[in-house]
């Protein structure tokens, strides 16, 4: 018998389970973050050319999947959607600064301008890494975000239809 049977009045039934704020459980949160990230190791190992067929459904295919799946399965589109791209940014941020030395080889970004010089090139690497971290985040968070308005648009127009959404 566990502890929390033997507080528990027996007469009482257990605490409902609280829905999660995201809109959906967080692992399938982090799933549909995962569903973008191999289009970022494709792109910093160069593994499929820009513009080709690969290429865009790599980029396009996981966004229609969140879309989709937010639209269909998620109480909150918006959240969920906001937070799996936050996720992906975070994931984008370090396949950036994993694949940092592949990507640049010997010449890694430098800071210009009046910063030209001012610091080291480890100091000015760890600047650099640290801009790509954060501005990976706010690319992932801003996806979220224009994802996250379609998926709730999608959502608000099929309920106003007639359908019950979330699914489930």
């Amino acid at each position: 018998m566990t502890s929390t049977a033997l507080s528990r009045d027996p007469g009482t039934a257990p605490a409902q389970h609280r829905p999660s704020p995201l809109g959906m459980p967080v692992a399938a949160v982090a799933v549909l973050a995962a569903l973008a990230v191999p289009r970022a190791l494709a792109h910093d190992l160069a593994l499929v050319p820009p513009g080709s067929l690969a290429n865009i459904a790599l980029s396009v295919g996981p966004l229609i999947v969140w879309v989709v799946v937010a639209v269909l399965a998620s109480r909150r589109p918006l959240a969920t959607l906001v937070a799996a791209g936050a996720g992906y940014g975070i994931a984008l941020g370090l396949v950036h600064n994993l694949a940092w030395s592949t990507v640049w080889g010997g010449a890694p970004p430098r800071l210009g301008g009046n910063l030209a010089g001012v610091w080291s090139p480890a100091t000015e690497e760890v600047l650099m890494r640290g801009a790509t971290g954060l501005s990976s985040i706010g690319t992932g968070a801003a996806v979220g975000l224009l994802t996250g308005l379609v998926a709730w648009g999608v959502q608000e127009l099929a309920r106003r239809a007639g359908a019950r959404l979330p699914l489930g």
